[in-house]
């Protein structure tokens, strides 16, 4: 019985080791490199070491192939393998050195790898600075700023941009792009003395920021700063003014009615001290009977004199509705005491 089955696990260890061969020694790819490259420039050894380091062998081989057949020669295997393990892409640094290659933009390897490294998109970026960009400012609606008059004028841009590869690497990005041209479009409007300025000459607008460098520090260049649309928004100053003539208001009739409710309290304490005074003068006169009483007793006062201080009383109350007769029209002689 076992010597009806040796023959099936020979077989099988043949096709085992056929297999292992083939998988540990791509020939094909190997007879591939040596038809495209030449030979020496891809050996048997160096696809075997790529599989021992689990880096696959096409994806370098198709690499080389396509950079040898590009021209860039001076780019090994080992240097693909080493950003392979690294944790780079590959073919997308394949892709953008051959690309800068043909449309004559400086890139080295050694920057390639470190741009894909960062997590930049190298790919988009070599893509970019041969087709720009058009970026929306502000990227969704208008961006809204008030003229010197008051009037506030709504403005939206579109900023066309290049990628400037040596500052992919710590650049900032698309939106500081934005950030940057929304505040140069609020300041533009903001120093011109007149909404109808920036309705007749949009383009100044362009020029001032466009002279501020705002794409210092990023990783794009800024190549134009065209204003798609401006609208007229609210008038800010008459409504601000309006606001403050309010509160101006406001204040005065405060002031108004604390010097209203001063005056009110002193009328009062006026009132009171008014009363307080006739409280004395009624105090006063009830004396008076009793003094004369008294001094009719002590005998310092006879009875002319007390006719005389009569007459004298009458002529003044006559006196007193005299004067009170122009204003009322009514005149009511007194009644004199005879001697």
């Amino acid at each position: 019985m076992f010597g009806s089955i040796l023959p099936f696990v020979m077989l099988a260890a043949i096709l085992l080791f056929v297999f292992m061969l083939f998988y540990f020694v791509p020939l094909g790819m190997w007879i591939q490199s040596l038809v495209s490259l030449g030979l020496g420039r891809i050996t048997i050894i160096d696809l075997i070491r790529m599989r021992l380091r689990k880096i696959s062998p096409r994806l370098i081989v198709d690499a080389i192939i396509n950079l040898h057949k590009a021209g860039l020669e001076d780019i090994s295997t080992g240097m693909l393998e080493t950003h392979f393990l690294a944790g780079g892409n590959v073919p997308n640094v394949v892709f953008s050195l051959i690309a800068a290659d043909k449309a004559k933009i400086p890139l080295t390897f050694e920057t390639s790898t470190a741009i894909d490294l960062a997590g930049r998109d190298i790919k988009t970026a070599v893509q970019t600075s041969v087709y720009p960009r058009v970026i929306d400012a502000p990227s969704d609606g208008k961006l809204a700023a008030v003229a010197r008059d008051g009037i506030e004028v709504k403005a939206r841009a579109r900023v066309t941009v290049r990628t400037n590869i040596p500052g992919l690497v710590g650049g900032a990005t698309d939106e500081t792009i934005i950030a940057r041209v929304g505040e140069g479009i609020v300041s533009a409007i903001g120093s011109s003395e007149s909404y109808k300025k920036v309705l007749e000459n949009p383009d100044f607008i362009s020029r001032n920021v466009l002279d501020k460098g705002l794409d210092a520090g990023t990783a794009f260049e800024i190549l134009s700063i065209d204003i798609a649309d401006v609208d007229i928004g609210r008038n800010v100053g008459a409504h601000l003014q309006a606001d403050q003539a309010e509160a101006d208001l406001r204040v005065a009739q405060a002031r108004a009615e604390t010097r209203r409710a001063m005056a009110v309290a002193e009328e009062q304490e006026m009132v009171a001290r008014v009363v307080e005074m006739r409280a004395k003068v009624v105090e006063a006169e009830a004396e008076v009977p009793k003094a004369m009483s008294q001094a009719f007793r002590e005998g310092n006062l006879g009875i002319m004199d007390y006719y005389n201080m009569r007459n004298i009383q009458a002529d003044t109350s006559m006196r007193e509705s005299i004067s009170g007769a122009g204003e009322k029209g009514t005149t009511e002689a007194p009644k004199r005491d005879n001697d």
